[in-house]
Order: structure tokens, then C-alpha cells, then sequence
């Protein structure tokens, strides 16, 4: 309910942005441009709000459509208002040609209220136009659109609902108000006249400032001189947070435990102490499986089962891997079954190829399915990546943990309940073999300095420079210090909700050379990252002004020409640094070629 009040907050926010201020003339002229009319000013604010909501559910629908840059779409919203002005400012162009009195017609007799196609239709098309545009401005936005919506799509739509009525009151109240005025002082009296003319101009202007997109550094300069309205959202935002933390932002391992509970007891008893495990829900993708669907309640009497919830990117699951391999050879054929939910993150991880390549890269034998919807995220009540749960064979969830650590218990827990099995089913249970993990990471918490740090908009709230929150393209200028745990971004980088890309012209920014600058403190450093087209990309890595040695680099540095690189090709999780002792070090990356698509830093 709170963010329900937030959203519709943020879309009355929304169009006093900074971003949306120099698009507010076009809500006003294109309402007045054949004459005062309140029906074209209800035209074009209910064509945008539409055109918020499909522009969202598209975005949602697949993540092929989540890849396009958001320059795309700022170049089709303005080819359509530099299309219009055109229209609106040459009308004796457009008027003569055959096909658009053929449309005239057919639109004067459909709306019977002496429309032309170019007014009724053109209103809808630049109200509609102008919806991915006002997207953008806003960080409640995002948090619907990257966060709520796949975790409840019915309180995503209800939040997204609340922003676009928000946001067409407040256009409607701006566009009326416009018209009052514009009314009073008889500008728009002569429908062909110098004012609609003007209005054409101004639609040309702003469409072509779109275009090229410079309305990016007209906004930062509208932020640095005059004010920043999404300041109050990123406010209310943080303290609805404090409040409430967001079960999906809880991913860096340092959640606390959930309540556990070993031991097996009578099935009087066991009702009344454990909850039924829910059924496996809504599964977009089953892998390790032969293509078969499988079910919890299909093991009930016969396997104990262990529940893994995860996500192939993510360090601290990675890092858990080696422990659910290990129990699966050690306790499969004693009767477990391991099932890992995978559920993603980042859209890249919602992809059946990603994952199933993962699941192979990490030598997982066990079933996996994959839970994009976040169904059965919620029927378990989860909160964190990664967590398992222990189901016994009666279906009961007797033991669960969140994050890393406590394996040895974990462990206890599964012997308990093979060993019940065992009992009911009549049969022994063989000593279990010594385990062998001399593969798995470690991490001294007491030691490890730097969290999980985000570059897209949605969660950048640690970026040392430029604006945190803020989509769309920024240049960013090189600091002067660099602070520990800060990202800096330099150069001109494209910010999107959930990753910074590097855009067309990379390389040859004004401030020079393309980084990400970060000072961190811990044992290795990991990065989440992608090519956008899939082909290499190769990035030149420094750790204190020099290349990395054999002895600390990671697995994914290779050396060429005395130097240390990271090739990034397809979305996962990079290792850069991998030290034997945890220090202070700056971290640099060089970027020379576009379509670097870079997600987060993890550390460990």
C-alpha cells in the first residue's frame, strides 16, 4: 500500500522532472494546435498514460525488448514530434495528398466531431509517442518495472496503474490550465494562424533534441541550476525501505539467517511444528530433467528433498555450488533429490540457453527449474538468494537456511532425515563418505570490506559520481579522489534500470579514455557483465595504476602484450581478482569498444 501511494505520487512528480520540462510545451501546444479544444487535451494525456502501461508490460514480456537502448526509443518519440511539426507547420504538404483525404474522410465520418487525421489521430499518436520518454524519469518507475512486477505482476500492475493516473491528472491539470491561458489572451484564434505555426516549430525543436539526444545535457543542467524533483521520490523511496526492506534486494550473502529447525519428530507432532512444502509453481523451463516436468509432491514417501533457490550470477550461490554437488553424490542414491529453483535477477538470467549453459559450466547433475515469474519464490515465502530449503519425506519443510555458511549443519540436517526415511521405508542407512570440497571459496566476513554494488539505475545508489537513480545517457567527469566502496563511472555511459552500457562513440569522450574506477577491500573482486551483440569485448583491467600478476588475477584475466584483460562476451559473472590475502586496492577498467553492458561488482 505504501508504494501504491508512492506511485501515484511519483507520476504527479514526474512531470515536474527535469527531463519531462522541456516536453511540457508539446502537451500544451499539441492540445491547441488546430484551437482550444479540452477534448484534445484528454487526447493526448490518456494516449501517453495508455502508452506507459503497453510500453511496460512489453518491456516485461520479453527480454528481447528489454535490450533495446533506451536512445532507440528517444528517436522513434522524436521522428514522431518532428514528423508532426512538419505536419503542423507545412499543412498545405501533407493536405494535398490523396491517401491522407481518403483517411480525412473516413476519420471526419468515424468521429463525426470534424477531426482531421492529422488532429484526433495525430493527438493519440503523440501522446503515445511521448509514454517511453516519460517512463524514464522516474525511480519509482523502475522499481516497479525491475523489481515488483516480477515478484507480484497483479501489485506491479496495481502500483503502475497508480503512477499513470498520477501522471495524467497532473498533464491534464498542466494541459487545461495551458489552454485557459492560451484561451484568455486569444492566442489560438485563428486555427492557421502564426500561433499553431509556431507550435509546429517547437515540435520540430523538441523532436530533434530528442533525437540526437541532447535533452540529456539539458537536463543535467536544468539538475545543477535549477532543481532535481526526483530527489523527493529517491527519499521516499529510501525511507519506504528502511521500513520495509525489499525481499529482492537482499542478495550480497550478509542477510541473516532464517530460523532453523533440525530433528525430526512423531507425525502427531509434526503437523503442528513444520509447515507443508508449497508445489512447485508456474516453472518457465525445466533442465537436467530430459524435458520432463517434475513435482515436489512426486518424491512425497519416497525422497527426502532439498530445495535450492538461486541464481547462476550471483557469487554467493556460486559459492554454495560445490556443497549441493557434493551432498548429491554423497545422498542421492540414500534417497535426496536436489531441485534448484532458479530464480533471476537480471533479465539475461530469464533466458532457458543462459541458464541450461550455467547449470553445464557448473557441473550441476541435479534437477533445475526455472521460476522467472518468481511463483515459486513467493509460494515458499522466500526472501533470499541463495536458500534451501530440507523437505522430509512426509512433505514437511523441517530445516531451512538463507545465504552462505552453517554447511555442517545443513549437512546434519539431511542425515536426519535420510536416516528417518530409511526407518519407514524398512531400509539401512549405509555411513555416509567423508566429503571432498578442497575446491570451495571462502570468505572472512571480519575481513571483507565492500558489498554488492549496482551500475543500473534501479539500485546505483552507490555511484561516486554523476546521478544515482538516473537513466538515460550521462557523461561522467573523472574525480578528483576516488572514495572506497564508490563506483565512478568516466566517460559517457548509457544507463539503464538494471546496467550502464557503453554507447555508439565510446573511446572518444571529451574526459578521454571510457573507466569504471572502484577502490575496494577484499580477497577477490567478481563482475557481472555482457556484450550486447555477444562478441568479445575486451577490457583492459589495472589494480593500482599496473597490470594484475599471475598470482592475483582471476580466472577470466588473460595476458597479452604485458597487460591484463577480461573478455566479455556472453552474461554472467566475471572473475578479475582472486588473492590469497584480503587488502586495499584500486580497481580500473578500460573500455574502448560500445555495447559493454556491465550489471554489478560482488566481492569476496
Amino acid at each position: 500500500m505504501t508504494l501504491f501511494l508512492i506511485a501515484f505520487l511519483a507520476g504527479v512528480l514526474t512531470v515536474l522532472a527535469p527531463c519531462v520540462l522541456p516536453l511540457l510545451p508539446i502537451i500544451v501546444g499539441g492540445s491547441v494546435s488546430g484551437g482550444v479544444n479540452r477534448a484534445r487535451a484528454v487526447t493526448v494525456a490518456l494516449s501517453l498514460g495508455v502508452s506507459v502501461i503497453l510500453f511496460t508490460l512489453l518491456l516485461k514480456s520479453s527480454t528481447l525488448f528489454i535490450d533495446i537502448p533506451q536512445y532507440a526509443y528517444e528517436r522513434f518519440s522524436g521522428g514522431i514530434l518532428i514528423i508532426f511539426g512538419l505536419i503542423t507547420l507545412f499543412p498545405q504538404i501533407w493536405d494535398p495528398l490523396p491517401v491522407v483525404n481518403r483517411l480525412n474522410r473516413n476519420s471526419n465520418r468515424l468521429v463525426a466531431s470534424g477531426y482531421q487525421l492529422h488532429s484526433f489521430w495525430g493527438d493519440v499518436l503523440v501522446g503515445a509517442a511521448l509514454g517511453p520518454v516519460f517512463s524514464t524519469c522516474s525511480p519509482t518507475y523502475f522499481v516497479i518495472l525491475a523489481t515488483v512486477l516480477p515478484a507480484s505482476f497483479a501489485v506491479g500492475l496495481l502500483d503502475l496503474l497508480a503512477y499513470t493516473i498520477g501522471l495524467v491528472l497532473m498533464l491534464l491539470v498542466v494541459a487545461l490550465v495551458g489552454q485557459r491561458l492560451v484561451d484568455k489572451l486569444g492566442l489560438a484564434a485563428d486555427p492557421r494562424g502564426w500561433f499553431k505555426r509556431t507550435i509546429g516549430a517547437l515540435f520540430i525543436v523538441v523532436g530533434v533534441i530528442i533525437f540526437v539526444g541532447y535533452e540529456q545535457p539539458l537536463e543535467a543542467w536544468l539538475i545543477s541550476h535549477v532543481y532535481d524533483i526526483t530527489k523527493l521520490e529517491q527519499n521516499l523511496l529510501e525511507r519506504r525501505a528502511q521500513s520495509a526492506k525489499n525481499p529482492l534486494l537482499c542478495s550480497d550473502g550478509t542477510c541473516k539467517d532464517a530460523s532453523s529447525t533440525s530433528g525430526v519428530v512423531g507425525d502427531a507432532k509434526k503437523a503442528m511444528q513444520f509447515d507443508r512444502a508449497p508445489e512447485l509453481a508456474s516453472i518457465d523451463g525445466y533442465i537436467n530433467t530430459d524435458g520432463t516436468p517434475i513435482t515436489i509432491s512426486e518424491f512425497k514417501g519416497k525422497r527426502v528433498v532439498l530445495i535450492d533457490f538461486w541464481t547462476y550470477s550471483c557469487i554467493n550461490c556460486q559459492r554454495t555450488l560445490p556443497y549441493l554437488r557434493d551432498w548429491y553424490d554423497t545422498y542421492h542414491d540414500q534417497g535426496l533429490e536436489i531441485i534448484g529453483v532458479h530464480t533471476p535477477e537480471f533479465a539475461f538470467e530469464h533466458v532457458l540457453r543462459n541458464v541450461q549453459n550455467a547449470v553445464t559450466g557448473f557441473g550441476l547433475k541435479y534437477p533445475v527449474v526455472l521460476d522467472n515469474e518468481y511463483s515459486t519464490w513467493r509460494a515458499f515465502g522466500n526472501q533470499y538468494w541463495p536458500r534451501k530449503y530440507l523437505i522430509d519425506i512426509d512433505g514437511y519443510i523441517v530445516f531451512d537456511h538463507a545465504g552462505e555458511g552453517n554447511y555442517d549443519e545443513t549437512e546434519r540436517a539431511i542425515q536426519t532425515a535420510l536416516q528417518e526415511r530409511a526407518q519407514r521405508l524398512g531400509m539401512a542407512m549405509p555411513p555416509a563418505p567423508a566429503a571432498s570440497l578442497s575446491g570451495v571459496i571462502s570468505v572472512d566476513e571480519t575481513k571483507l570490506g565492500s558489498g554488492e554494488t549496482y551500475f543500473g539505475a534501479l539500485r546505483n545508489e552507490y555511484l561516486g559520481n554523476g546521478i544515482a537513480g538516473k537513466s538515460g545517457v550521462q557523461i561522467f567527469t573523472e574525480p578528483d579522489t576516488v572514495r572506497k566502496n564508490a563506483l565512478y563511472l568516466i566517460g559517457s555511459w548509457s544507463i539503464m534500470p538494471e546496467y550502464a552500457e557503453t554507447p555508439p562513440g565510446v573511446g572518444s569522450s571529451s574526459v578521454g579514455s571510457d573507466r569504471i574506477d572502484y577502490r575496494y577491500q577484499a580477497k577477490s573482486v567478481y563482475i557481472v557483465a555482457g556484450s550486447k551483440t555477444g562478441k568479445d569485448i575486451e577490457v583492459e583491467v589495472l589494480r593500482d595504476s599496473e597490470p594484475l600478476n599471475a598470482a592475483s588475477a582471476g580466472k577470466d584475466i588473460i595476458f597479452k602484450d604485458g597487460r591484463s584483460y577480461v573478455r566479455i562476451n556472453e552474461n554472467r559473472l566475471y572473475t578479475i581478482v582472486n588473492d590469497t590475502v584480503y587488502g586495499d586496492h584500486l580497481l580500473e577498467f578500460i573500455i574502448s569498444d560500445p555495447g559493454l553492458q556491465v550489471y554489478t561488482f560482488t566481492f569476496g
